[in-house]
């Protein structure tokens, strides 16, 4: 009996995800629940093991493909079944091979259902989703017949669907328009701007070697961009804070921590601190909506953790409902799980509000980018002693540099201003 390998969905808020790596070739022989294929959902890669024991049949889903949850990964049988599994991918009549062949994309149900209830030919009908992906709508426009052939039908190769390195030949250019002598201007036309400095190509030869990009980074990159540049207007704001209590009160119970397994880290102070802050001033832990700003009731707090291929911001939930033990701990376990890739797709989602403790690595401070959808992000430097003033004399104390990035359309700069003193005074008076 054939069993097929489907897409489970990862997380309750995980709708999709990107085969990375088959760990089995087609052919090869697998054992009921042994690891067949690497699942990514945005920065956490999830093994998926095989359904049943006996021979990977068929692959369906290439490497570095996305497709929805519930969609058909592989078949597993034996190799007898291979020419007889009767997979339908359409409901007419093509059987699964031939519907790769013309269309390569991956449907949703509904749209299966669609396909099948009309006896439609996906290769027929234009995809308008991401990817080129065949949607409800698309096969509605359709049916309506909202889409007409072309007089002339242009061959796929001469279709190139951005830019102009395969440009059609000229059968199939429109032929232009009979347009009457333009009036000679009285101005000359304005001279389109140069660029002051051109990006040039690096010379060939140029010793160098090319880092494929992986998922984590593309997904790092992708985030980082429509944050800073497509979504939220930036500001920084940066104040001091002298640790000195935080740092007493770490030393005085780093060992009891230690004796209950956990390791009393800053990051759980600045979190702790953070919760505080966050309470004091709801502006700060919201989002933007189209039309509306969302402000959340609870404090769930992202904190970002190094990898050595990239960044990911797993969740503490609730944290307004912890202790500093509780929250030390929940920073341990997160952490721990991201090095060790154990984490959950939705343990780095919903957060309402993002620490980096850059310090860590020797920064003294920095301008973290927003974690989008949310309002703000705290960035943390080391702490290191430092001269300072106090009452009018000279001292020298642990310093701090804390920076918030703030979205100006949420915030402004007084409340901005005002929750990092409220951090600074929580920080600074730690009991």
């Amino acid at each position: 009996m054939t069993s097929k390998v489907i897409m489970p969905q990862l997380g309750e808020s995980v709708v999709e995800g990107t085969v990375s790596r088959w760990l089995k070739n087609k052919g090869d022989r697998i054992q009921q629940y042994e690891p067949l294929v690497e699942v990514s959902t945005d920065k956490v890669d999830t093994e998926i093991p095989s359904p049943a024991s006996g021979v990977l049949l068929d692959i369906l889903v290439a490497e570095g493909e996305t497709v929805r949850a519930g969609a058909l990964l592989a078949l597993i049988g034996e190799p007898e079944e291979a020419g007889s599994t009767g997979s339908r991918s359409s409901g007419n009549g093509k059987d699964h091979d031939e519907m790769r062949a013309a269309y390569t994309g991956h449907v949703t149900p509904v749209v299966a259902r669609m396909v099948a209830e009309h006896d439609l030919d996906l290769s027929a009908i234009r995809g308008t989703g991401r990817g080129g992906r065949i949607t409800k709508k698309d096969v509605e426009a359709y049916l309506a017949g909202a889409e007409s052939r072309p007089e002339t039908e242009v061959p796929a190769w001469e279709q190139p669907g951005e830019g102009d390195l395969f440009k059609p030949t000229e059968e199939y250019l429109p032929k232009p328009a009979e347009k009457p002598a333009a009036a000679r201007p009285t101005e000359p036309a304005a001279r389109k701007p140069e660029r002051v400095h051109p990006v040039e190509p690096v010379p060939e030869g140029t010793p160098g070697e090319r880092v494929q990009l992986t998922a984590m980074r593309r997904s790092i990159a992708e985030h980082m961009v429509r944050s800073k540049l497509q979504t939220a207007p930036h500001v920084t704001t940066v104040f001091e804070a002298d640790m000195s209590a935080v740092m007493k009160h770490r030393e005085a119970h780093r060992a009891e921590f230690a004796s209950k397994g956990v390791n009393l880290t800053l990051t759980a102070y600045f979190v702790a601190a953070s919760v505080t802050a966050l309470q004091a001033h709801p502006a700060i832990n919201a989002e933007w909506r189209d039309d509306s700003i969302f402000r959340h009731n609870v404090q769930h707090i992202g904190v970002a953790v190094a990898l050595d291929e990239g960044l990911i911001v797993p969740v503490i939930r609730n944290a307004q409902d912890l202790n500093l033990l509780g929250i030390a701990r929940a920073v341990n376990d997160l952490a721990a799980r991201a090095r060790s890739q154990q984490l959950k797709p939705d343990e780095i989602r919903g957060g309402t509000f993002t620490i980096s403790n850059h310090g860590v690595s020797g920064s003294l401070f920095a301008t973290p980018i927003i974690h989008q959808p949310q309002a703000a992000i705290l960035g943390a430097g080391i702490v290191e002693k430092r001269v300072t003033v106090i009452d009018d004399a000279i001292a020298i104390r642990p310093m701090c540099y804390l920076s918030l990035t703030f979205d100006h359309r949420i915030v402004d700069g007084a409340e901005a201003d005002g929750f990092m003193m409220t951090l600074k005074r929580a920080l600074e008076g730690w009991r």
